[in-house]
């Protein structure tokens, strides 16, 4: 029996590409040697393009239609693309075309010879300004550095791909709210090998990260990764205990020149609550992140599900 490929792509607010992302793929869908399914998962899209998904599953039978009653982020929608691709391999991707379809048929080849995770590592990325590029290489030092597992790979994507049983991991195991999911198949342990590629200019639009999303983003995965934040207390105590040594010994040392003492008093203070404060907001991160788990909200609310088993609304 032939094998299939499952290509889950997130869309949010893209009319723009979406035609344009279907073309592409129909240029290169001779080259895929198994069955294919394209599952398009709308994002709680405020623009067309649910109407256009719907006219482009209405025209090409190999596409499927997830859609979200409202946005729950692009995390939820990758891992609802997993929760119901019925592929032997499956591979996420972005609409916007700066995950090159044309890699689909290499990520393959990669499966015919057993592998179950491959990474794309992006070498460059031609829409990304300077800032863009700083940001991404401080995140995955930060992380590495911060985790107790330092294996993420730098330049890692969202674009990934896994095969069957690592998937059914994901759909069993990997149902966190505050999600990471290249982080997640990245330490799975299943044998992996990377594709590089360039990441072209978007085909249209513009990015959905702002910088506010993403130092949120980044906080949420070193605290779901690395619990050696919560130790800086620790640290910070004993570096604080060493400054206050200092101040005695110089205490004792200047006492008979009767120093006021007040700028050392200021600055010690100042620097002590700095760190409460600090350590204060790492713990109230935590817990944040520990709350949201303990409510066991869904992850994703589907809204209707076009072209699985023939079935609408599920």
């Amino acid at each position: 029996m032939k094998k299939k490929i499952s290509i889950v792509v997130s869309v949010y607010n893209e009319q723009e590409v979406l035609n344009l992302f279907v073309n592409a793929f129909e240029k290169i869908k001779n080259k895929i040697q198994w069955d294919y399914e394209l599952i398009f998962v709308n994002d709680g899209s405020s623009d067309n393009s649910l109407s256009i998904l719907k006219e482009l599953s209405d025209k090409y039978p190999y596409i499927k239609l997830i859609s979200f009653t409202k946005n729950f982020g692009h995390e939820a929608a990758m891992i609802a693309g997993i929760d119901n691709a019925t592929g032997d391999g499956i591979i996420c991707m972005d609409a916007d075309l700066q995950h090159p379809v044309e890699c689909i048929p290499q990520i393959i080849s990669e499966f015919d010879k057993g592998i179950d995770v491959v990474n794309m590592i992006r070498t460059e990325n031609k829409s990304a300004g300077l800032s863009k590029k700083i940001t991404t290489f401080l995140f995955y030092r930060v992380v590495n550095i911060l985790s107790a597992n330092d294996s993420f790979k730098e330049n890692a994507s969202d674009f990934i791909a896994i095969s069957k049983r690592a998937a059914d991991v994901l759909r069993k195991n990997y149902r966190d709210k505050v999600r990471f999911l290249r982080g997640y198949v990245q330490n799975m342990g299943f044998p992996s090998t990377t594709i590089t590629y360039v990441a072209p200019e978007r085909a249209a639009g513009k990015s959905h990260y702002s910088l506010i999303k993403l130092w949120h983003y980044s906080t949420n995965v070193i605290v779901g990764f690395s619990d050696f934040p919560l130790k800086v207390g620790g640290y910070a105590g004993i570096a604080s205990a060493l400054i206050g040594v200092l101040v005695i010994i110089d205490a004792l040392l200047t006492y008979k020149k009767a120093p006021s003492g007040y700028a050392t008093i200021i600055v010690v203070l100042c620097f002590m609550f700095a760190v409460l404060f600090v350590i204060i907001g790492i713990i109230g991160k935590y817990l944040a992140v520990l709350f949201y788990e303990s409510k066991d909200r869904p992850i994703y609310i589907l809204d209707e599900k076009i072209g699985f088993n023939g079935e609408e609304n599920d």
